[in-house]
């Protein structure tokens, strides 16, 4: 049955995603803003067919942040980007500048105003990344980061990378961590019916210096995670 379910939802995830690239195409010419509410509305249609197809949902914990803080989520599915698009209010998100190249998604997140970082890039690259970030604050928007740069597995070591903590010192603002355990629902095709937890922890404050900054980070998003890891096996386990 799982497996049927999740066939299901991926024909749903396809025509949606289809039928909306396609739709919303003539607007990449119009305001930012409306290409922002497209992608909303997709992410809430992908959310609904995961729910009521697939059976698996979500629950939001914690206080979700205004505008213009820093956010560094843990990242373990694709799930993690829909929701958190959804769940945020328009964030600026940093992602690999390859994804750009893809034919109506990398269309999309230009226009939409990501922030494209290059991994290779080195020092330079952060500085960019900087300098797009500061733009989004001033433009009243938050920065949603995954700080270990790419999709975890459940239970694997963390792996957190230098440009979070570039963000956190040139944007002089607090960041907020989000713990979730959505690698234990979302496993590439096949779709786990239950309720994914997406954790908002409280902020951490501005003026850490880098190393104690990144500790703290770490320390929170990891150990908020693992709690909720256990909780899912318990629930994944009736």
């Amino acid at each position: 049955m799982i497996l049927l379910r999740s066939a299901l939802f991926f024909a749903w995830f396809a025509i949606v995603s289809a039928v909306l690239s396609i739709l919303y195409l003539p607007t990449l010419v119009l305001p930012r803003g409306v290409i922002v509410q497209g992608s909303r509305l997709w992410s809430r249609t992908v959310l609904w067919g995961l729910k009521w197809i697939a059976g698996l949902g979500y629950e939001v914990r914690g206080r979700v942040p205004e505008k213009g803080v820093l956010i560094a989520a843990k990242h373990m599915s694709m799930w993690d980007t829909v929701a958190l698009y959804l769940v945020l209010h328009d964030p600026a998100v940093v992602l690999r500048s390859s994804l750009r190249n893809i034919p109506f998604y990398g269309w999309y997140t230009w226009k939409a105003g990501s922030i494209a970082v290059d991994r290779e890039g080195g020092a330079a690259s952060l500085r960019r990344m900087a300098a797009r970030a500061r733009a989004a604050f001033a433009a009243g928007r938050s920065v949603l980061i995954f700080p270990e740069g790419t999709r975890k597995r459940p239970e694997a070591s963390p792996d957190y990378k230098p440009g979070v903590a570039a963000l956190y010192g040139q944007l002089e603002t607090e960041c907020v961590p989000v713990a979730l355990n959505s690698g234990q629902f979302w496993t590439g095709f096949v779709k786990n019916p239950g309720t994914i937890v997406l954790a908002f922890l409280e902020p951490i404050p501005t003026g850490m210096k880098r190393r104690e900054f990144m500790a703290e980070l770490q320390q929170r998003i990891e150990t908020a995670t693992a709690e909720l890891l256990a909780e899912g096996r318990n629930l994944l386990a009736k």
